[in-house]
Protein backbone atom coordinates (compact mmCIF):
# COMPACT_ATOMS: atom_id res chain seq x y z
CA UNK A 1 0.00 0.00 0.00
CA UNK A 2 2.82 2.50 0.38
CA UNK A 3 3.44 4.25 -3.00
CA UNK A 4 6.11 3.31 -5.48
CA UNK A 5 7.48 6.67 -5.68
CA UNK A 6 6.56 10.08 -4.25
CA UNK A 7 6.30 11.93 -0.91
CA UNK A 8 5.06 8.63 0.49
CA UNK A 9 7.56 6.63 -1.22
CA UNK A 10 10.19 4.78 1.41
CA UNK A 11 12.72 6.95 -0.71
CA UNK A 12 10.19 10.16 -0.32
CA UNK A 13 10.34 9.66 3.05
CA UNK A 14 14.05 9.73 3.44
CA UNK A 15 14.45 13.58 2.70
CA UNK A 16 11.39 14.51 4.99
CA UNK A 17 11.45 14.67 8.73
CA UNK A 18 9.32 11.51 10.28
CA UNK A 19 6.03 13.45 10.84
CA UNK A 20 5.90 14.97 7.39
CA UNK A 21 6.97 12.00 5.52
CA UNK A 22 4.40 9.99 7.21
CA UNK A 23 1.60 12.58 6.48
CA UNK A 24 2.43 11.39 2.87
CA UNK A 25 2.33 7.81 3.52
CA UNK A 26 -2.02 6.41 2.77
CA UNK A 27 -0.70 3.33 5.65
CA UNK A 28 -0.01 5.95 8.55
CA UNK A 29 -2.91 8.53 7.86
CA UNK A 30 -4.94 7.41 11.29
CA UNK A 31 -1.69 8.08 12.87
CA UNK A 32 -0.95 11.17 11.06
CA UNK A 33 -4.53 12.45 12.45
CA UNK A 34 -3.12 11.45 15.97
CA UNK A 35 -0.59 13.18 15.82
CA UNK A 36 -1.93 16.84 15.08
CA UNK A 37 -4.58 16.22 17.38
CA UNK A 38 -1.81 15.81 20.30
CA UNK A 39 0.04 18.96 18.88
CA UNK A 40 2.81 16.25 18.28
CA UNK A 41 4.09 17.23 14.73
CA UNK A 42 6.49 20.37 15.44
CA UNK A 43 8.31 17.99 18.46
CA UNK A 44 8.68 14.90 16.00
CA UNK A 45 9.66 16.80 13.40
CA UNK A 46 12.07 18.42 15.31
CA UNK A 47 13.81 15.96 16.94
CA UNK A 48 16.73 14.43 16.02
CA UNK A 49 18.04 11.16 15.49
CA UNK A 50 14.75 9.14 16.46
CA UNK A 51 13.20 5.84 16.17
CA UNK A 52 8.95 5.76 15.91
CA UNK A 53 7.40 2.72 16.18
CA UNK A 54 4.60 3.51 13.85
CA UNK A 55 0.87 1.84 14.00
CA UNK A 56 -0.55 1.24 10.55
CA UNK A 57 -4.30 2.43 10.02
CA UNK A 58 -5.05 -1.54 10.32
CA UNK A 59 -3.75 -1.38 14.11
CA UNK A 60 -6.27 1.63 14.75
CA UNK A 61 -8.99 -0.52 13.43
CA UNK A 62 -8.65 -2.74 16.51
CA UNK A 63 -9.28 -0.29 18.75
CA UNK A 64 -13.52 0.04 19.09
CA UNK A 65 -14.66 3.41 17.79
CA UNK A 66 -15.81 4.83 20.76
CA UNK A 67 -12.66 4.07 22.39
CA UNK A 68 -10.51 5.24 19.71
CA UNK A 69 -12.95 8.60 19.66
CA UNK A 70 -12.16 9.38 23.22
CA UNK A 71 -8.90 8.58 23.00
CA UNK A 72 -8.52 11.46 20.16
CA UNK A 73 -10.49 13.90 22.13
CA UNK A 74 -8.39 13.67 25.38
CA UNK A 75 -4.85 15.21 24.58
CA UNK A 76 -2.87 14.48 27.77
CA UNK A 77 -3.53 10.02 27.17
CA UNK A 78 -3.28 10.57 23.81
CA UNK A 79 0.42 12.26 23.66
CA UNK A 80 0.81 9.82 26.60
CA UNK A 81 0.00 6.82 24.18
CA UNK A 82 1.47 8.72 21.03
CA UNK A 83 4.78 9.44 23.19
CA UNK A 84 5.12 5.75 23.86
CA UNK A 85 5.84 5.12 20.28
CA UNK A 86 8.55 7.20 20.00
CA UNK A 87 12.57 6.35 21.49
CA UNK A 88 15.52 8.30 21.74
CA UNK A 89 18.19 7.07 19.09
CA UNK A 90 17.78 5.98 15.36
CA UNK A 91 17.18 1.64 16.63
CA UNK A 92 18.64 -0.39 13.58
CA UNK A 93 16.95 -4.18 12.82
CA UNK A 94 20.65 -5.77 14.69
CA UNK A 95 19.66 -3.89 18.43
CA UNK A 96 16.00 -4.21 17.64
CA UNK A 97 16.67 -8.72 17.51
CA UNK A 98 18.50 -8.37 20.68
CA UNK A 99 15.05 -8.35 22.83
CA UNK A 100 17.30 -5.05 24.69
CA UNK A 101 14.19 -2.67 25.85
CA UNK A 102 14.16 1.16 25.10
CA UNK A 103 13.14 3.74 27.18
CA UNK A 104 10.05 5.82 25.75
CA UNK A 105 9.82 9.47 25.08
CA UNK A 106 6.56 9.08 27.63
CA UNK A 107 9.37 7.18 30.16
CA UNK A 108 8.42 4.14 29.72
CA UNK A 109 10.29 1.04 27.86
CA UNK A 110 9.17 -1.05 25.19
CA UNK A 111 10.49 -4.53 24.43
CA UNK A 112 11.76 -5.24 20.58
CA UNK A 113 11.68 -9.01 20.01
CA UNK A 114 12.95 -11.10 16.76
CA UNK A 115 11.38 -14.60 17.08
CA UNK A 116 11.54 -16.71 13.52
CA UNK A 117 12.51 -13.84 10.91
CA UNK A 118 9.41 -11.46 12.57
CA UNK A 119 10.38 -8.22 14.65
CA UNK A 120 8.21 -7.40 17.75
CA UNK A 121 7.72 -4.77 20.03
CA UNK A 122 5.89 -5.55 22.93
CA UNK A 123 4.16 -8.31 21.18
CA UNK A 124 3.21 -5.70 18.01
CA UNK A 125 4.75 -7.37 14.28
CA UNK A 126 6.92 -5.33 12.51
CA UNK A 127 4.58 -5.35 9.31
CA UNK A 128 7.62 -2.90 7.74
CA UNK A 129 10.88 -1.84 9.41
CA UNK A 130 14.27 0.25 8.92
CA UNK A 131 12.41 3.11 6.80
CA UNK A 132 14.65 6.00 7.10
CA UNK A 133 13.24 9.85 7.72
CA UNK A 134 15.46 13.18 7.68
CA UNK A 135 15.44 12.61 11.43
CA UNK A 136 14.03 9.19 12.01
CA UNK A 137 14.09 5.15 11.75
CA UNK A 138 10.24 4.18 11.58
CA UNK A 139 8.80 0.84 11.99
CA UNK A 140 5.05 0.14 10.58
CA UNK A 141 3.99 -2.19 13.26
CA UNK A 142 0.62 -3.58 13.62
CA UNK A 143 -1.11 -3.04 17.05
CA UNK A 144 -1.12 0.24 18.88
CA UNK A 145 0.77 0.19 21.94
CA UNK A 146 -0.37 0.79 25.31
CA UNK A 147 1.77 2.54 27.93
CA UNK A 148 1.74 0.81 31.70
CA UNK A 149 -0.11 3.12 33.46
CA UNK A 150 -2.61 3.82 30.08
Amino acid sequence: AVPKSGAGSFSGMSTAPVATAASANPVLSTLVTAVKQAGLVDTLNSAKGITVFAPENSAFAKIPAATLGKVLANKAELTQILTYHVVAGRITPAELATGTSVKTLEGGTVKPAMSGGTYTVNGAKVVCGNVQTANATVYIIDTVLTPPAA
